[in-house]
């Protein structure tokens, strides 16, 4: 059995025994050999072999720890091998491993009544997917068969799944490689005030014009015909972009107006990740539908779901609704769902992560700011946040050009390397440092963290000064 004992920083130290396991080379030439990694070319890369992981650090075979500033895909919310959830998987596993979707089983039903309790409003029901796409496709289709309509109304700069349907909603680059997609996607441009589209100056002008823009293409393309807005309460990947105030509220007014399904997605933002159990509740928003994933268990077992409005729950009183997997509301994913929101409220991750932001991370980044002339923009709640990277903060230029390859990726490459190298792990999209470890990440490590990424941030004032 693998152990592991601390080191002089509180952190895991990695494994010192690891017996009946493969060695890492074992690990990976069969990775090479049969595994087919998503998003990859794969004769381009060398995915490096993880042998444990504890708290808010992972580590490879040789013992080299990192420090996770990305929560894997932003999803170990409540961080590494948590004894609780672990043991309540354990417990299941024993009591009942699965039982189909048609009957009521007890993880089942518990998950869904906790998850419900604290869903803003009239969010009574929950439909069970195992993630994030699925869920997205789901509330799409319930939304659509709910009005009558079609058109579903999906942001630029969004991510919504690689699903047939979730990756045509999708408004990034990795949508265009499935295209043409799904029928009746119309794009709009949400706020996004460093890079306004609206030539906004203002927080208030920027969500003015971000709505009135809205609503125009509600107009233009018949408000009759469309089913659902759909958007992230506070946009992940694609820049961590939280909407100004009064924002969301415009757009569930809009919605009421015109009878249109208002879709969160909350795959990201959800579970403790802005520092709400919803993000919406930050601005006290209910939308009809939510969508969650990741957070909701950190990942422990694949789960995603739909929180479904009673209205919309209403229209498939005695209607069947056409949809179902196999797997939906699996008896294990569900126990480790009970086990986390117990976990959330028993440690309090929900006003630790708001302190996170607030008090650490927040003031920290804004410092890294003042000393490095390539931070353009740093922003962010809770345990969410972007450090958007510039060649010139007069022009805004970004580091690397839009959906950068190839040599034009190495200056960020290089900004990766230098945290890597220094032991910490960072998420990285375009011209972005996205620092979003787990909520249960403490002060001191978050610290460490970001004296590893000042450093790291030379790297970049060094890239963005050889143009």
């Amino acid at each position: 059995m693998t152990t592991t004992t601390p080191d002089a920083t509180g952190a895991p130290a990695g494994p010192t025994a690891a017996h009946g396991r493969l060695d890492e080379a074992e690990v990976r030439r069969l990775d090479r050999a049969h595994v087919f990694h998503s998003w990859s070319a794969q004769a381009t890369i060398d995915p490096m072999p993880v042998a444990g992981a504890e708290g808010s650090w992972f580590w490879d075979h040789s013992g080299r720890r990192y420090l996770d500033f990305s929560s894997q895909l932003v999803n170990v919310n409540i961080g590494y091998q948590h004894p609780k959830l672990v043991a309540a998987i354990q417990e299941q596993a024993g009591r009942l491993l699965t039982v189909s979707p048609a009957f009521a089983e007890e993880s089942r039903s518990r998950a869904a009544a906790m998850i419900a309790e604290r869903a803003p409003g009239a969010l009574n029901k929950v439909f069970f997917t195992n993630g994030g796409a699925e869920a997205v496709e789901n509330a799409v289709r319930m939304a659509r068969l709910h009005t009558g309509r079609h058109k579903v109304m999906a942001a630029y700069r969004s991510y919504h799944g690689a699903t047939a349907g979730a990756i045509a909603l999708t408004g990034d680059p990795r949508r265009w490689a499935s295209e043409p997609g799904a029928a009746g996607v119309v794009r709009y441009w949400g706020p996004y005030l460093y890079r306004s589209a609206f030539h906004a100056t203002t927080e208030q002008e920027e969500c003015e014009r971000a709505l009135q823009h809205l609503r125009d293409l509600v107009m233009v393309e018949g408000a009759q015909t469309i089913a659902a807005i759909l958007l992230e309460s506070v946009v992940g990947t694609n820049g961590i972009l939280v909407p100004p105030d009064g924002y969301l509220a415009g757009v569930r007014q809009i919605c009421d107006e015109f009878g249109i399904v208002m879709v969160a997605d909350e795959v990201m933002a959800g579970f403790g990740r802005c520092g709400e159990w919803f993000a919406v509740d930050h601005w006290d928003v209910e939308p009809d539908l939510i969508t969650f994933a990741k957070g909701v268990n950190s990942g422990y077992v694949p789960l995603g779901g739909v929180l479904i409005s009673d209205e919309i729950a209403a229209t498939f009183d005695h209607r069947p609704f056409p949809g179902g997997l196999t797997y939906s509301g699996h008896p294990l994913a569900c126990a480790s769902a009970v086990a986390s929101i117990e976990v959330f409220e028993e440690e309090g991750i929900l006003a630790h992560a708001r302190h996170l932001g607030d008090d650490v991370i927040g003031p920290g980044l804004r410092e890294l700011a003042q000393r490095h002339s390539s931070v353009g923009e740093v922003r962010g709640l809770g345990v969410f946040w972007a450090v958007e990277l510039v060649r010139d903060r007069t022009t805004r230029e970004p580091l690397v050009p839009y959906n950068a390859t190839g040599a034009d990726a190495a200056p960020m490459n290089a900004v990766v390397g230098a945290c890597k190298e220094r032991g910490l792990w960072p998420f990285a999209h375009f011209n972005r440092i996205h620092v979003v470890p787990p909520c249960t990440t403490s002060d001191e490590e978050v610290r460490h963290g970001l004296a590893i990424l000042d450093e790291a941030l030379l790297v970049a004032d060094e890239q963005a000064a050889s143009r």
